[in-house]
């Protein structure tokens, strides 16, 4: 086959460092458009980018020609530095070393662009860290709890 091809839909979870509630409300858009001009610059389609204060969801269509960890690294690392210039109280921001990806097929696109959107009524209800339990248990991924979290 002459071309490569591939539809690769991701769904990306990462928090803030220790879960702390940097991101406000007053912030969450400028952040959400930033990180989905740094997704289209690395060649990957945002589809729906949304979070609470402490974590953030994004739906993308993924490039065929990176990496996962060096398309977060440059996710991560461009938006710290540009929440960091957004004022004082931003000073000592960063996002967590790790992060969580989970495969979505074609047919559930529209379900995890909804859940999503619903970022901040879900979380409610449910925890950010029973959030993303219970998306390891669902994807079948081991895991030891104590490296989950930092």
């Amino acid at each position: 086959m002459p071309q490569s091809l591939a539809q690769i839909y991701l769904h990306i979870v990462f928090s803030t460092k220790n879960h702390y509630p940097f991101l406000e409300g007053s912030v969450d858009d400028e952040l959400y458009a930033y990180i989905g001009a740094s997704i289209k610059r690395l060649g990957g389609i945002p589809l729906s980018i949304n979070g609470t204060d402490n974590h953030i969801h994004i739906l993308t269509a993924f490039p065929r020609t990176i990496t996962v960890a060096d398309f977060l690294k440059d996710v991560k690392a461009n938006s710290s530095r540009w929440l960091k210039r957004k004022g004082e109280q931003y000073r000592d921001f960063e996002w967590q070393d790790g992060y969580g990806v989970f495969s979505v097929s074609s047919s559930k696109k529209q379900v995890v662009v909804d859940y999503i959107v619903k970022q901040k009524e879900h979380h409610k209800q449910v925890s950010f860290k029973d959030e993303f339990l219970r998306f390891l248990k669902e994807y079948g991924i081991d895991y030891d709890e104590r490296y989950v979290w930092d």
